[in-house]
């Protein structure tokens, strides 16, 4: 049996499996919902999942007859609708090793510029040849070039960065993957000021985790895409890279909380890892 969660725990989910075919997506909408590079899917016969706190779930049709599901109170993803009789069941978010692996990257023509595939898993431009159906295409930037933008899924929220960036870095920690419901986050921090929303401020919901110091998820109201979250008394605002829309320039340099780090996932590239924080 394998177990899942939101971070705030008012959703959960097991399922028996067998869980079958998980991959790394890399389409736009994947990649700002979970707020970065990638979300991570399984999938599992519908009969074999059983959901509790269904009622704290809102459905949103990001697509024609697709919808992305998330909890109203902390932004997480949960269980989607069902696809030809199979649940989709987002990876970050198991409290155990699920004991399946991803086979493949897809939707690799949308890969975020500053993520680069370094393992040896098949990738595919789009859905492998036989699974999947029509691809939708990316949404362009609502607002005019210039300062590196950023929006949630459904446009109703979006953002520039007006300031310096001071650091990029993939976080592994158990507390980021069940927020992101990803194999982890990738962030930008910049200083609080530096962050503009250009639209839709009202939109930003906040969750802070009760038993964190400083621990907090923003998100859509509308399509719970991960978005900023602005940390006034640190003066700092955390960018979830996954929400940008322009390439910001800098990737991340190192990964940290690995510790932390989901089993399913292997770190492949050559950058600095750190058990917790960097010394």
């Amino acid at each position: 049996m394998s177990r899942a969660a939101c971070l705030c725990n008012a959703v959960r989910w097991e399922t028996s499996g067998p869980l079958e075919w998980m991959s790394h997506c890399h389409c736009s909408r994947c990649r700002k919902k979970h707020g970065t590079a990638f979300g991570t899917y399984v999938a599992a016969p519908l009969e074999s999942v059983r959901v509790e706190g269904s009622e704290h779930i809102v459905h949103w049709e990001s697509s024609p007859g697709f919808y992305r599901c998330f909890c109203r109170h902390c932004g997480a993803v949960t269980p989607g609708e069902p696809v030809e009789g199979k649940a989709f069941l987002p990876a970050g978010g198991f409290l155990e090793d699920p004991e399946a692996r991803p086979l493949a990257h897809i939707f690799t023509a949308s890969k975020a510029p500053w993520y680069a595939l370094c393992d040896q898993l098949p990738a595919f431009a789009a859905y492998p040849e036989g699974l999947g159906g029509p691809v939708q295409p990316d949404r362009p930037p609502l607002d005019p070039p210039g300062k590196t933008r950023g929006s949630c899924m459904c446009g109703g929220v979006a953002f520039t960065i007006e300031g310096e960036i001071l650091r990029a870095r993939y976080c592994h920690c158990s507390r980021c993957r069940r927020a992101r419901s990803a194999a982890h986050a990738a962030n930008l921090a910049i200083a609080a000021g530096g962050l503009r929303f250009t639209r839709g401020a009202e939109l930003v919901a906040r969750y802070k985790l009760p038993e964190a110091q400083h621990f907090a998820q923003a998100f859509c109201r509308t399509c719970g895409s991960t978005l900023p979250c602005v940390y006034a008394e640190r003066d700092i605002a955390v960018v979830p890279m996954g929400a940008l829309d322009d390439d910001p320039g800098v990737r991340p340099d190192c990964h940290i909380f690995v510790g932390s780090k989901a089993p399913w996932f292997e770190i492949a590239d050559a950058l600095p890892q750190h058990a917790e924080y960097p010394p």
